[in-house]
C-alpha cells in the first residue's frame, strides 16, 4: 500500500472515532453546564471519559496518518467527521437521516474528492523549528483568547477557537512525528519535547472548547470546527513546511472548487433538524445529579447559530 493510501485509510478511521466522540460530547454538553460543579459532574461521567478515549484513539490514528501524508491531504479528510456524525446523531435521536442531510453529505464527499486529487503528495519530511513553533503557538493563543474571552456565550466562537486549536495541534504533531522517526537526532531533543508539550496543551484546549461549543447543538459547531481545523493546519503546512498542491495553476483551481463544494456541503449539513432527545438519550447518558429531563425527553438548548 502506498503512503498516500495508508494516510487516507488511517484518516477515515480517525474521522469515524472523532464523530462518535463528538456525538457523545454533544449529548453530555446539553445536560451539563460547565461551571465549577458542572465540571465535577462531567468528570464523574463515564460518557465523558468514553469520549476522551475515543478522541485519544482518533488522535493516535491521526498522528499515524500525518506520518504518511502531508497536512494538505490529511486535514481535509477531517470533514468526514461531520459526515459520520450526522447519521450517528440522528440514530441516537431516534429519527431518520433527512434528504437535506444526504445532500450535504454527497456535496461534502464530492468536494473532498476534488481536494484529494490535488493534495496527494510525498510523505512529509520537513519540521517546524522551535522559534517557529513558539510563534505559531503564541499567535494561536491570542486568537483563542479573543474568541473565547470571558462573558462570551457558548457557540460558534468557541467552535472556531476549538478548530484553530486542533488544527495547530495537528501541524505541531507532524513536526514531532517526523522528528522522532527521522532518527538523525536524539529522540528527546529540545525541539521534540517543547513541541510535544504544545501539542498536549492545544489538544486539551481544543477538546474543552468543543465541549463548551456543543452546548448549542452538534451540527453548526461541529461544522465550524471541521472547516477551521484544516484551514489552520494547511496554512501552516503551505507557509512553513513547504507543502504544495499538485498540478500547478490547474490544481489550485480544482482545489479551490473542491473546497467551495465541500464548504457548501457542510453548510447544508448545518441546516439539518436539531437532534431533539428522545428515549435513546436516556440509554446513552447516565443520570447526573442535579440534572433533570423533561417528561417527553426533550432538552432545552439555545441554537448554536444564535450563540455565535
Amino acid at each position: 500500500m502506498s503512503a498516500t493510501l495508508l494516510a487516507v485509510a488511517l484518516s477515515l478511521v480517525s474521522a469515524a472515532a472523532y464523530a462518535a466522540a463528538a456525538v457523545a460530547q454533544e449529548r453530555l454538553a446539553s445536560r451539563v453546564q460547565l461551571g465549577e460543579s458542572g465540571v465535577l459532574r462531567m468528570l464523574g461521567s463515564g460518557v465523558w471519559w468514553s469520549s476522551v478515549g475515543l478522541n485519544a484513539s482518533a488522535a493516535l490514528l491521526h498522528v499515524a496518518a500525518l506520518k504518511y501524508g502531508p497536512l494538505t491531504l490529511v486535514q481535509p479528510l477531517g470533514a468526514l467527521t461531520l459526515v459520520a456524525a450526522v447519521p450517528l446523531g440522528a440514530r441516537l435521536a431516534g429519527r431518520r437521516v433527512t434528504r437535506l442531510e444526504w445532500r450535504g453529505t454527497g456535496l461534502t464527499l464530492i468536494g473532498l474528492g476534488a481536494l484529494l486529487l490535488t493534495a496527494s503528495g510525498p510523505a512529509p519530511d520537513d519540521t517546524l523549528t522551535v522559534p517557529e513553533a513558539l510563534v505559531v503557538a503564541a499567535a494561536t493563543m491570542a486568537v483563542i483568547g479573543v474568541l473565547s474571552r470571558p462573558g462570551t456565550r457558548p457557540g460558534l466562537r468557541h467552535a472556531t477557537a476549538s478548530g484553530f486549536a486542533s488544527g495547530v495541534a495537528s501541524a505541531l504533531t507532524q513536526t514531532v512525528t517526523v522528528a522522532v522517526t527521522d532518527r538523525s537526532g536524539p529522540l528527546f531533543s529540545p525541539q521534540v519535547v517543547i513541541v510535544a508539550v504544545l501539542v498536549a496543551a492545544f489538544a486539551a484546549g481544543g477538546l474543552l472548547l468543543s465541549q463548551t461549543a456543543y452546548r448549542g447543538g452538534l451540527g453548526a459547531p461541529l461544522a465550524v470546527v471541521t472547516l477551521t481545523n484544516p484551514v489552520a493546519a494547511s496554512v501552516i503546512g503551505v507557509a512553513l513546511l513547504g507543502e504544495r498542491l499538485q498540478g500547478g495553476i490547474g490544481g489550485i483551481l480544482v482545489a479551490v472548487a473542491g473546497a467551495a463544494v465541500a464548504a457548501y456541503g457542510v453548510v447544508v449539513l448545518t441546516r439539518s433538524p436539531r437532534d431533539l432527545a428522545v428515549a435513546p438519550e436516556r440509554d446513552f447518558l447516565p443520570s447526573i445529579p442535579g440534572q433533570t429531563i423533561a417528561p417527553d425527553g426533550a432538552r432545552a438548548a439555545t441554537s448554536g447559530l444564535q450563540n455565535a
